[in-house]
């Protein structure tokens, strides 16, 4: 059973996710299937670009925000699923070391369509132990109400 429904995720309420630590091997190994350029998959090539050195693709950086918000709260919830992204930001080259998401309710409500649906908007920062933020993402969870929950088990 859920320990998390729509009501425990009141505005302002902020989940922390454990630290991960993201390593080189692990940035070459997503990029040589999802996102192959250099800067993604080769130390001396990184060097020399743009970019100044091994960095994580855009879309690696997206898919350890998922896995931070799993980690921090979704795998506990009583999810119902998402509408997707608002916006999605790669502020700072993610390169490898320790990461941990933040993760904001900034609005919650009842779905009027579906009232055992309460929507919720999130921000999610991925920051370094500075605090400094390197991906910034906007966008709704969809979790059931415990209204509803209780309802259904009668």
């Amino acid at each position: 059973m859920p320990e998390l429904y729509f009501e425990d995720f009141t505005v302002g309420r902020v989940f922390t996710s454990p630290v991960y630590e993201l390593t080189a091997d692990a940035i070459k190994e997503y990029a040589r299937e999802f996102d192959w350029l250099p800067f993604h998959t080769d130390e001396a090539a990184a060097e020399a670009s743009l970019l100044g050195g091994l960095c994580a693709s855009g879309w690696h950086a997206s898919s350890l925000v998922m896995r931070l918000i799993a980690e921090s709260y979704i795998n506990r919830a009583a999810g119902m699923g998402s509408f997707g992204l608002d916006e999605c930001r790669w502020i700072k080259p993610l390169r490898p070391g320790p990461y941990q998401l933040r993760s904001e309710v900034l609005e919650a409500r009842v779905s009027a369509k579906r009232p055992e649906m309460g929507i919720t908007k999130m921000l999610w920062q991925l920051h370094d132990p500075a605090g400094v933020i390197f991906v910034e993402m906007r966008g709704a969870n969809l979790f059931k109400t415990r209204a509803s929950e209780s309802a259904h088990v009668r």
